[in-house]
């Protein structure tokens, strides 16, 4: 699990759809799927349904999106000890 996974996890989550998370977070729109896939693959279960309006949060995406937002807390928190 990386962050880049995670926070294309969290952008997707918050914004709906992959194609403006990838925009938003500056990557294309197959390497933010890739990212995600990569997670589902860690976590052995599928975290959106996907359609043409977009993505949703599966039950499973739900339950650890409070988890990946404090991950993405600390990963900021180490940053930013590292860098003061």
């Amino acid at each position: 699990m990386h962050e880049r996974e995670l926070r294309a996890f969290v952008s997707i989550a918050e914004i709906g759809r992959m194609d403006q998370a990838a925009k938003h977070l500056g990557y294309s729109q197959p390497a933010v799927s890739y990212q995600i896939k990569s997670l589902e693959q860690t976590l052995g279960t599928r975290l959106f349904d996907r359609d043409s309006t977009g993505a949703r949060l599966t039950r499973e995406g739900r339950m650890i999106l409070p988890s990946a937002r404090a991950m993405l807390s600390l990963f900021e928190s180490i940053k930013s000890v590292v860098s003061a």
